[in-house]
């Protein structure tokens, strides 16, 4: 999967960008604030997934500006589609989106067409920062394989809201517990789905990531990565998520009521499980070195993009930004490396930041605007 060709104009500060990227290599280099960041962050919005820079809707239009456009041109081995993005500041909420020149009735439409992999400083602290992290990026992988899957995130999450509220309406005596009936078994059909795909994906998150890990580490250290469900023992084989997984999840959230009552939350369930790893037998959160924990984090990111590519047969776009920077040497090698078969866009604030980097094209940004070089990408 390649991005053609790339132009957008009042999203932060960006004006004017019109750019046909290499395809392979495209290097965005410009000093900090200059609006490298705002560029990744714009194609990654063509993928139909929010902002990773959790950026609101109306921060997204330059604050002197009305009106926010972004059209991309995408090609896969079978075809070459366009996607259009326009807002304006007095009407936010109603995006046009357009998919081949088609209108879709939201961003999240898109999931599955152009499919990207987005890195920045902050996935380095995947492995050891939070568990909802980590559930995030579970979550976000399986759904850009599994575009329906993000709908029944976001359902179950409603349900939970809605669930929290009754348990402290029961605890301070304003509802009856057998009110929760209705709620429980909704949210286990939806969680027992859930759990369900977490735990597939993970074992293959798994299986990519420590041959990966064996390769970064030159075989000296193992990493292994499992799925930690606060709901089931077993996930292992069990794909009835409708009657079986449903009916032990419905089962446990019986059996904590009254916990939940007491504490004002739902105590168990997906929103309470986590990604867990382990390198050399030790866990990952308590005992990996800042390295350890740098090298965990890229494997991760990497297998992300090779489950896709085995899923799809399609290779992703990958999405750098600063991160080349926070790696030594080895790792950044290690990375070039690794995606040199895919398209690749890299934000720098400084060329020998890139290590390893093959020939492709350099762009220059400044105040928001774009100008490529004529120099091609040094070979290191």
């Amino acid at each position: 999967m390649t991005v053609n060709s790339f132009s957008c104009s009042g999203f932060k500060n960006l004006k004017g960008i019109n750019i046909k990227p290499h395809k392979k290599l495209n290097i965005l280099l410009g000093e900090n604030a200059q609006g490298k960041t705002n560029l990744i962050e714009a194609i990654w919005l063509c993928t139909g997934v929010r902002s990773f820079r959790s950026t609101k809707d109306k921060d997204m239009i330059a604050l002197d500006g009305e009106r926010c456009e972004i059209s991309l041109s995408f090609e896969n081995d079978f075809r070459e589609q366009t996607i259009d993005i326009a807002f304006l500041r007095q009407d936010i909420k109603n995006k046009k989106v357009l998919l081949n020149g088609v209108k879709l009735p939201y961003l999240s439409k898109l999931f599955g067409k152009l499919r990207c992999v987005v890195f920045t400083p902050e996935d380095l602290s995947l492995s050891k920062g939070s568990p909802d992290n980590r559930r995030q990026f579970l979550d976000l992988c399986i759904s850009q394989i599994k575009g329906t899957y993000a709908a029944v995130v976001n359902r179950y999450n409603s349900i939970l809201e809605q669930r929290n509220v009754l348990l402290k309406n029961i605890s301070c005596g304003r509802s009856e517990s057998d009110e929760l009936d209705v709620w429980d078994i909704q949210l286990s059909k939806l969680g027992a789905y859930i759990s369900m795909l977490r735990y597939s994906y993970s074992k293959k998150l798994d299986s990519f990531a420590s041959r990966l890990f064996d390769d970064i580490s030159k075989g000296r250290e193992k990493l292994t990565l499992f799925y930690q469900s606060t709901v089931f023992e077993n996930l292992e084989g069990r794909t009835d998520y409708i009657n079986d997984l449903s009916a032990e999840y419905l089962e446990r959230l019986t059996n904590s009521r009254a916990e939940d009552i007491k504490l004002g939350f739902t105590t168990k369930g997906v929103h309470r499980d986590d990604l867990l790893g382990k390198i050399n037998g030790s866990p990952l959160r308590e005992f990996a070195s800042q390295g350890q924990h740098r090298s965990a984090a890229l494997v991760l990111k990497l297998s992300q993009a090779y489950i896709l590519t085995e899923e799809t047969e399609d290779p992703p776009v990958i999405l750098l930004d600063d991160v080349m920077s926070e790696l030594d040497r080895s790792r950044q090698e290690f990375v070039i490396n690794k995606i040199s078969d895919m398209q690749v866009f890299i934000t720098c604030c400084d060329m020998n930041e890139l290590i390893g980097a093959s020939d492709g094209d350099i762009y220059i940004i400044e105040s928001g605007r774009v100008k490529k070089s004529n120099a091609p990408a040094p070979r290191k």
